[in-house]
C-alpha cells in the first residue's frame, strides 16, 4: 500500500515537473523561431536550385557561355549569390537560436523556475539591440522579397509565352537576354518564338522546375518577412515586461530600505527606553 502511494506521488511529481516545464517555454518565440527557420530553408534550398536551373536554361537554350576570364558575368554573379545564400542560412541559424534563448531570459519563464531575479541594466541593453536588429533583418527581407519577384515575373513571362505557343503563331516574338542584362549588348542570343530551340526550352523540365523554384523562395522569404515582424512584436513585449519588472524591482529595494530603516530605528528606540529604565 505504502509502494503505491509513493509511486502515486513520484508519478505526481513528474506530472507537474512536466507542466512546469512546458508552462516555461515561450510559445510566441518558438513559434516565430520555427517559421523563420522554415522561410530561411525554403528560400535558400528552392534559391539554390532555382539558380541552378537558370545556369543550366543560359547554357543550353540561349548560349550563353561563361567568360574565360575573371569578368563579373552573369555565371559570376550567380556564383556571388550562391555564396550569398550560404551565409544567409547559417547566420539566420544562429540568430533564431539567439532569440529563442533571448525569449526565454527575458519572458516569466526563470522567474517562475527559480524564483525573483535581478533585472540589470545589460539585459534592458541586450533587449533594446535585438529589436534593433531584428527590424534591421525585417527591411532586408523586404528587399530580398522584392530581388526574388524579379525572376518570378522573367519567369512567368516566358513561361506564359510557352503555354500560348498555339496563338503565337504568325507573330515574331523573342526573347532577347540583353534586355535583362544579362549579356551584353553586342552578343546577340535571341531564342524567338517558333524556333527550335524555343521548342525544346518550352518542353523541357529545367523551365517548368526553375519558374516554380523561384516561387518557393519568394514564398520563403515573405515567410522570413512575417517570422521578423511576429519577433518584433515578442521582443516589443519583452522589452516592456523587463522595464516593468525594473520599476518594481526599484520599488521593492526602496520599500526594503525603508522598512529595514523604521526597523533599526525601533529597535534603537527600545534599547534606549531600556536603558532609560535600569
Amino acid at each position: 500500500m505504502e509502494e503505491d502511494m509513493d509511486e502515486g506521488q513520484t508519478q505526481k511529481g513528474c506530472l507537474e515537473c512536466c507542466i512546469k516545464c512546458l508552462g516555461g517555454i515561450p510559445y510566441p518565440s518558438l513559434i516565430a523561431t520555427i517559421l523563420l527557420y522554415a522561410g530561411v530553408a525554403l528560400f535558400c534550398g528552392c534559391g539554390h536550385e532555382a539558380l541552378s536551373g537558370t545556369v543550366t536554361i543560359l547554357q543550353n537554350y540561349f548560349e550563353v557561355v561563361r567568360s574565360p576570364v575573371d569578368a563579373l558575368d552573369v555565371f559570376t554573379m550567380i556564383d556571388i549569390i550562391k555564396y550569398v545564400i550560404y551565409g544567409i542560412a547559417s547566420a539566420f541559424f544562429v540568430y533564431g537560436i539567439l532569440l529563442m534563448v533571448e525569449g526565454f531570459f527575458t519572458s516569466g519563464a526563470i522567474k517562475d523556475l527559480y524564483g525573483d531575479f535581478k533585472i540589470t541594466t545589460c539585459g534592458r541593453c541586450v533587449s533594446a539591440w535585438f529589436i534593433m536588429l531584428t527590424y534591421i533583418f525585417m527591411l532586408a527581407w523586404l528587399g530580398v522579397t522584392a530581388f526574388t519577384s524579379l525572376p518570378v515575373f522573367i519567369y512567368f513571362n516566358i513561361w506564359n509565352i510557352c503555354q500560348n505557343t498555339t496563338e503565337l503563331e504568325g507573330y515574331s516574338l523573342c526573347l532577347d537576354p540583353r534586355q535583362y542584362g544579362i549579356v551584353s549588348l553586342t552578343e546577340v542570343k535571341t531564342v524567338c518564338a517558333g524556333s527550335e530551340r524555343f521548342s525544346e526550352m518550352c518542353k523541357s523540365n529545367e523551365l517548368d522546375m526553375t519558374f516554380h523554384l523561384f516561387i518557393c523562395a519568394l514564398a520563403g522569404a515573405g515567410a522570413a518577412v512575417i517570422a521578423m515582424i511576429h519577433y518584433l512584436m515578442v521582443l516589443s513585449a519583452n522589452w516592456a515586461y523587463v522595464k516593468d519588472a525594473c520599476r518594481m524591482q526599484k520599488y521593492e529595494d526602496i520599500k526594503s530600505k525603508e522598512e529595514q530603516e523604521l526597523h533599526d530605528i525601533h529597535s534603537t528606540r527600545s534599547k534606549e527606553r531600556l536603558n532609560a529604565y535600569t
